[in-house]
């Protein structure tokens, strides 16, 4: 089995959002959940860690890496690990 990227809820958003994955049955490595805008830029690393198989969930409070808001708008998330990779799409509202 591959890992799963939930689609994130609530969607729109404001404030925040939780993004939940899924990693398979006997998993443990290093796995990266980065936000991106729509033009490909980094926006927020939300997760970079060595994570086990199970679910997980991470918060976004719609800011960059500086803690700074960022603009509403629609944003993309990445999820990578060994176990493979998965995107997804969410919009914040101000």
């Amino acid at each position: 089995a591959l890992l799963s990227l939930r689609q994130n809820v609530p969607n729109p958003f404001n404030p925040a959002t939780r993004i939940e994955f899924d990693l398979p049955a006997g998993f443990r490595g290093d796995v990266a959940l980065t936000v991106y805008d729509l033009l490909g830029r980094e926006v927020r690393q939300l997760l970079r860690e060595v994570r086990s198989a199970g679910t997980h969930a991470v918060v976004w409070r719609g800011e960059d890496d500086a803690g700074r808001p960022v603009p509403a708008g629609v944003y993309l998330y990445r999820l990578r690990s060994a176990a493979g990779e998965a995107t997804g799409k969410m919009s914040l509202v101000r």
